[in-house]
């Protein structure tokens, strides 16, 4: 039955991701999963998701910078539980910008650098849903047409059913998406699977952000599906923005860098995307990963309470060069005190000198000889 199950969750995936595109070249992947280009090559330059988990629920709002040659493509994202898809709000992004940015300090040094005066060279520096036919045993239970993008949730039915149709339709399954999927088909996740198809007047690859997509579903546990990156022929960068009651911090760094935290805190906003996400869930974690090599990604993020909920905020330094007023710098007043301090004592020695010089009393007059 098992063995059934796997076969037919493969089959539905495979059948759709290739309805959607006619698959021609090999699969790139992010971490939120596989990125199929239909012509063309496109890779995944930066991936910022937002994860937000209230103990039952777990909610991924997700966006992807992408370049390439690629005109459309389609990726496929494993979910535990039956999800919902919607376009998530730009606005979420720049909210969690402005409330994680960096903390800026002034660090002032006396000696002047290379851009400084005089090494500067004088220059100063100024779609409604459409279930499966009954019967049919495709397994698309729910399909979207969601601004630029195609969605489709899908799950498995008849395995027969589906072996049939996608024998009928010419499909076949890549080998690498095969074996990467299979631990999620053994755990009986579903899969949400995205057409990306940016609509262009001149039908421009797709390079640049793309809109964000936010999903929904059941979880027991804060997990961020990363496995399908081991699929990726590029270095991954990851962005996560974790919401909860609490502190969280991913268990492994799952054959990445170790992660780096850039912030923790709560949310401070009381209106906009980001006040109203964390609703019931205002505890901010962020963090930053890459994968170097991405075959030895190992599994998906999980994510635990820390042990503590300490704020932190990442500190960046603004290297000033140390000056009196707007413009006079203090190691040139340092240099000219020191130069005066010099030729002020070397001409009080002289003057010093000058008056210990001592006074040579005249000759005395002989007086004239007596006359006789």
């Amino acid at each position: 039955m098992q063995t059934n199950r796997a076969r037919a969750a493969l089959i539905t995936l495979a059948a759709l991701l290739l309805q959607l595109l006619t698959l021609a070249a090999p699969a790139n992947a992010c971490g939120c999963g596989a990125m199929v280009p239909s012509r063309g090559q496109i890779s995944v330059d930066d991936e910022t998701s937002v994860l937000r988990w209230d103990g039952r629920t777990e909610q991924i709002v997700m966006r992807l910078a992408v370049h390439g040659s690629a005109h459309d493509a389609a990726w496929v994202m494993p979910v535990p539980h039956r999800a919902t898809v919607k376009l998530g709000d730009v606005a979420l992004f720049d909210d969690l910008t402005l409330a994680t940015a960096p903390e800026i300090r002034t660090r002032h040094y006396f000696w002047p650098r290379g851009d400084d005066w005089p090494f500067d060279g004088g220059a100063g520096d100024g779609a409604a849903a459409t279930p499966s036919a009954a019967g049919s045993g495709v397994g698309v239970v729910g399909r979207e047409r969601l601004g630029p993008f195609d969605v489709a949730r899908l799950t498995a039915t008849d395995p027969d059913a589906l072996a049939d149709w996608l024998h009928d339709n010419g499909f076949e399954l890549p080998d690498r998406l095969d074996r990467a999927l299979r631990p999620y088909v053994d755990q009986g996740w579903e899969y949400v699977a995205v057409r990306l198809a940016p609509a262009t007047a001149d039908n421009l690859p797709m390079t640049g952000r793309l809109d964000p997509l936010h999903l929904t579903f059941a979880s027991e546990r804060p997990v961020y599906p990363m496995r399908l990156s081991r699929l990726a022929r590029t270095e991954q960068h990851l962005n996560l923005y974790v919401l909860a009651g609490h502190r969280m911090e991913p268990r492994s760094t799952i054959g990445g860098d170790e992660p780096e935290l850039t912030y923790a805190g709560r949310v401070t906003n009381t209106q906009g995307p980001l006040a109203e996400l964390a609703a019931g869930t205002p505890y901010l974690t962020a963090y930053t990963q890459d994968f170097p090599t991405p075959s030895a990604i190992d599994g998906d993020h999980e994510l635990r309470r820390s042990a503590h909920d300490t704020a932190y905020r990442q500190v960046d330094y603004d290297d000033e060069l140390l000056t009196v007023g707007p413009d006079l710098p203090v190691w040139l007043l340092t240099v000219l005190g020191a130069l005066a301090a010099v030729a002020t004592t070397v001409i009080l020695l002289v003057i010093r000198a000058r008056r210990r010089r001592p006074v040579v009393p005249p000759a005395p007059v002989q007086a004239p000889p007596p006359l006789r």
